[in-house]
């Protein structure tokens, strides 16, 4: 099994520095320009299938990175692989929120408190890892390439099943993943090799 992991283009809160988490927010136009410049990029990969978060820009990145094919190529919402909630810092200016809150969730992830409303870090780590599990062990999907699109800090998470370090200390693994980035990732007997980070196709 071959995963193609896929964050989404970039939106005007992206833009904005306004805080997304679950908040379901659309692509502005560098963002579409973005993931069709990474479908272009993908076009030969044979993709079977697609999980997608369920918000809006992960499953417009879905479909332009398929491009011609989203019609052929089944795509299913997974909820499981949403992205984490910020609670009451939804929509809120980044820059006028608590900074050592905000220092702490970007790096020193292991003190990182939720806000009222939010959910921690440990919840999106445990239910990420249930997809993960989920998806790998499908027989109908061993030999296939499968295409995700979600979000930066959960598939931070996801990669959690992947990465040798592993433990809140290192959740982000240096950076937050750039839109439309692509990890790839073999599952083979078991074992997942990351032969590909954060690629950005341009």
């Amino acid at each position: 099994m071959k995963l193609y992991i896929v964050r989404h283009g970039e939106t005007l809160w992206n833009v904005q520095r306004r805080l997304q988490g679950a908040s379901d927010t659309e692509l502005n136009e560098k963002g579409i320009a973005l993931a069709e410049i990474t479908g272009e990029a993908l076009r030969e990969v044979p993709f079977s299938c697609c999980f997608t978060s369920p918000l809006k820009r992960a499953r417009e990145t879905a479909e332009l990175v398929l491009g011609k094919r989203k019609n052929m190529v089944p795509v299913y919402s997974d909820e499981r692989i949403r992205e984490i909630s910020f609670g009451v810092w939804e929509g809120q200016d980044s820059t006028l929120l608590p900074q050592e809150m905000l220092d702490n969730f970007f790096h020193h992830p292991e003190k990182y408190q939720p806000p009222q409303g939010g959910e921690v870090l440990s919840h999106i780590l445990e239910r990420t890892k249930d997809f993960w599990k989920d998806i790998t062990s499908r027989e109908e999907l061993r030999d296939k390439t499968v295409l995700i699109t979600s979000h930066g800090c959960c598939i931070r998470a996801l990669l959690h099943n992947v990465y040798e370090e592993t433990g809140l200390e290192n959740y982000w693994h240096g950076k937050v993943p750039p839109n439309c980035c692509v990890n790839i990732v073999e599952v083979r007997d078991g074992r997942a090799v990351l032969l590909e980070e954060d690629k950005i196709y341009y």
